[in-house]
């Protein structure tokens, strides 16, 4: 089968844990197939096609696969507050994408930014849960303190040296990201190469903030995807910009003040963890503690793997994640 066109799906009303609500936004979603539901949750900067290898798959298998640009992405809805992009209103997006198609509960695929946002889905969700798989995002405990004071300790008061940190003033990361959306896919849409020799590289003083110097950043890696496919992510930026994404990272703090049973109780769910070896950012040793939240949890390293995992090894992925399937869902 093809990746599918798009379809505009209107949301219902989000009722919020203070007991308020807001009108529904609409996503863009990409929507294939019958049987169980999967719905597969992107990072940054990335689209729902980035899940477009796992459609032919997950479909072929006897599964339903979803997957939505998400709220500020792509062709979806971009509320303007900041606060319109915590935990809340992303999990909420997901339940209420779920109310839309008329689906009880579904597997939830998360990776990067969209696996935080999947692994809350059981805390704040839980009805709606049918297990959850992290590709290379694990679920973390959470933290002693907000995360944003944990970072700046790292930093040492020099926020530009952490992209989580810079990401916090609204209006800084736009305005280099935006100015040139195809230098961003060219230089970070890369294939993974083994960590000793991003360490080796990059010396002892590693900048943990490749955003703010594209330019001059030296590339790592082998493109990964069609000219067309990388002009495809250009395209689509070019056009809405970064905000919608880079305001995830600025409720941050705030998902941590007003979600904290993220991360603490076991989660009773079937649970999958896919790791990337090569994988710089989010690296296979932070699911180590993940048996103490996850009742019934697999692990899996996909080895010679980067950041990327659906898009750089997807032969690898969609074979994982159907076994599973199949084997706990189906």
């Amino acid at each position: 089968m093809s990746f599918p066109a798009p379809r505009r799906i209107a949301l219902p009303p989000l009722r919020l844990p203070d007991g308020s609500s807001e009108p529904g936004l609409t996503l863009s979603v990409h929507d294939a197939g019958a049987g169980p539901a999967v719905v597969m949750s992107h990072g940054f900067p990335e689209l729902g096609y980035s899940w477009r290898h796992q459609f032919p798959a997950l479909v072929g298998a006897g599964f339903r696969a979803i997957a939505p640009d998400q709220r500020g992405y792509g062709g979806s809805d971009g509320p303007a507050p900041i606060p319109a992009y915590d935990i809340h209103h992303l999990c909420g997006d997901l339940a209420g994408l779920l109310d839309a198609l008329g689906i009880e509960k579904a597997v939830f695929v998360g990776h990067d930014w969209g696996g935080f946002v999947v692994w809350a889905m059981p805390y704040l969700h839980p009805e709606r849960v049918a297990g959850v798989v992290g590709v290379n995002t694990p679920l973390l405990p959470r933290p002693p303190m907000p995360p944003m004071a944990l970072l700046r300790a790292m930093a040492g008061g020099n926020d530009e040296k952490i992209y989580m940190l810079w990401f916090q003033q609204p209006g800084v990361a736009e305005a280099v990201l935006d100015a040139n959306p195809g230098l961003v896919f060219e230089k970070l849409l890369r294939s993974g190469v083994p960590l000793e020799e991003i360490a080796r590289r990059a010396g002892p003083e590693m900048d943990m903030n490749p955003f703010r110097r594209l330019a001059e950043l030296e590339s790592f890696g082998e493109p990964i995807g069609s000219d067309a496919e990388r002009a495809h992510y250009t395209e689509v930026f070019q056009r809405t910009g970064f905000r919608g994404g880079v305001n995830w990272y600025r409720n941050m703090d705030r998902n941590w003040e007003t979600a904290p049973e993220v991360g603490v109780a076991p989660i009773g769910v079937p649970c999958l963890m896919v790791c990337a070896a090569w994988d710089p950012v989010l690296r296979p040793e932070m699911a180590a503690g993940m048996p103490l939240v996850c009742r019934d949890l697999e692990t899996v390293t996909i080895e010679r793997c980067g950041h990327w995992t659906q898009q750089e090894k997807p032969d690898e992925l969609n074979r994982i994640l159907v076994d599973w399937l199949r084997r706990k869902i189906a």
